[in-house]
C-alpha cells in the first residue's frame, strides 16, 4: 500500500479528527492535509506536533480548494459541531448540514472517495432499534438537534444521485479516548471521571429517570477511538485500493455491538487508577433529562459483512489504555 496518499481531514484539531492524524502517521502517511478552527488554544495539543502538509481554517475551505486544486486521494471528513445541549438548530444546520454538503458535492464533482461522521444520536430513543439499514433512516426521530442534522446529512446523502465513487457514513457511538479535553461538558464520562476521583476520591452520576433502569445502570455502547481510528484507515485503504465495491456504499454502525452500563465504565475507571470505587448519585439536569438515550448499543454485522475481520478493545482494556497512558500522564495522542 502506497504511502503517497494525499489526505484531506476535516476536524482535524478535534478530539478523533486529531487521533485520526495520528494515526495515519503511525501507519506512515503524512501527506494530510488539516482542516479545523486552528485559532482555538486549547485545541493546539491536539495536532501542532503531527505530520501534515498544511492547516486550512475550515471557513476559508472552499475557496482555499478552488484556489489550490491540490490532489486528493479520500476526504476524512469529522469536523463537526458535536454539542448535544446546543438547542440552536441554525448552528447545527450550518456546521454539520450545509457545510458537509459542500464537502460532498465537491468529492462528486472530483470523484474523491469520502468517509463521513455521522452519530449514533441519530437514532434517538432506539424506537427502531440500532440496525444501520438506509430503510429506517427518514423515520428516526433525534432527540436533539445535533442527532436531527447529522440525520437530515445522511437523509440527504442517500437520496442523492451524483454521489462520490465511494462513500461512508459512520454512526459513531460514545467514543471516549485520549485528546477529548477541550470538549469539556461534552467530554466523555471517562474522563470526567478521571479528573473527579483526583480531586475528591468520588465519582458522580446521573440517577436513572426511568424505571426500567437502576442508577448508574443506564447503558450505552462505549467505543475506543484508537477503534474507530482503525476502522476508518481500513475502509480508506479499501477505497483507494478499488477494493471496495459500490454496493458496500452508504451507512455503517461504528461501536463495539456490546452495551455496558456507566456503572461499569466508573469501575474500569477506577480500576485504571488502582483505586477501590465510590460512587454518588446525582439529579440529571433538567436540560437534558427529557433526551437522554438511556440505551444504545450497535448492530455491527453490516461492517462485518463489508470486510472488517479485526477485534475491538474491551470496555476493560480501552479504558485502562486511556487512564494509564494518557490521562495519568497528561499526554496526547
Amino acid at each position: 500500500m502506497s504511502k503517497d496518499l494525499h489526505i484531506m481531514v476535516t476536524g482535524a484539531a478535534g478530539f478523533i479528527g486529531s487521533c485520526m492524524v495520528q494515526y495515519l502517521n503511525e501507519q506512515g502517511y503524512s501527506n494530510i492535509y488539516l482542516v479545523d478552527d486552528f485559532g482555538v488554544e486549547e485545541k493546539r495539543d491536539n495536532w501542532q506536533n503531527k505530520q501534515f502538509v498544511t492547516i486550512i481554517e475550515r471557513y476559508n475551505l472552499l475557496d482555499w480548494l478552488s484556489q489550490h486544486q491540490p490532489k486528493l486521494d479520500v476526504v476524512i471528513h469529522l469536523g463537526a459541531r458535536t454539542d448535544t445541549t446546543e438547542f440552536d438548530y441554525a448552528i447545527h444546520e450550518e456546521l454539520n448540514l450545509e457545510y458537509s454538503k459542500d464537502v460532498w458535492n465537491y468529492c462528486c464533482i472530483h470523484a474523491i472517495p469520502l468517509i463521513y461522521a455521522s452519530s449514533a444520536a441519530t437514532y434517538g430513543g432506539g424506537e427502531y432499534g440500532y440496525n444501520d439499514d438506509h430503510i429506517i433512516v427518514d423515520r428516526l426521530v433525534p432527540l436533539n438537534p445535533y442527532g436531527v442534522s447529522k440525520n437530515e446529512f445522511d437523509k440527504w446523502a442517500l437520496h442523492q444521485i451524483a454521489q462520490p465513487p465511494n462513500w461512508t457514513g459512520l454512526k459513531f457511538f460514545n467514543v471516549y479516548g485520549p485528546n477529548e479535553a477541550h470538549k469539556k461538558r461534552m467530554a466523555s464520562v471517562i474522563f470526567h471521571s478521571y479528573n473527579q476521583i483526583k480531586n475528591t476520591g468520588v465519582v458522580k452520576l446521573f440517577k436513572s429517570h426511568q424505571p426500567a433502569f437502576k442508577d448508574g445502570e443506564q447503558l450505552r455502547d462505549f467505543v475506543y477511538v484508537k477503534d474507530v481510528v482503525a476502522v476508518i484507515l481500513w475502509m480508506m485503504e479499501e477505497m483507494v485500493q478499488s477494493k471496495w465495491s459500490s454496493t458496500n456504499n452508504g451507512l455503517y454502525n461504528l461501536g463495539t455491538g456490546k452495551a455496558r452500563s456507566f456503572i461499569d465504565l466508573v469501575n474500569a475507571t477506577y480500576a485504571g487508577m488502582d483505586m477501590v470505587p465510590n460512587i454518588e448519585f446525582i439529579d440529571m439536569p433538567l436540560d437534558i433529562r427529557d433526551k437522554y438515550q438511556y440505551f444504545t448499543e450497535a448492530n455491527m454485522k453490516k461492517l462485518q459483512t463489508a470486510g472488517y475481520v479485526n477485534s475491538f478493545y474491551s470496555l476493560e482494556e480501552g479504558v485502562d489504555d486511556y487512564v494509564r497512558q494518557y490521562l495519568s500522564t497528561n499526554k496526547y495522542y
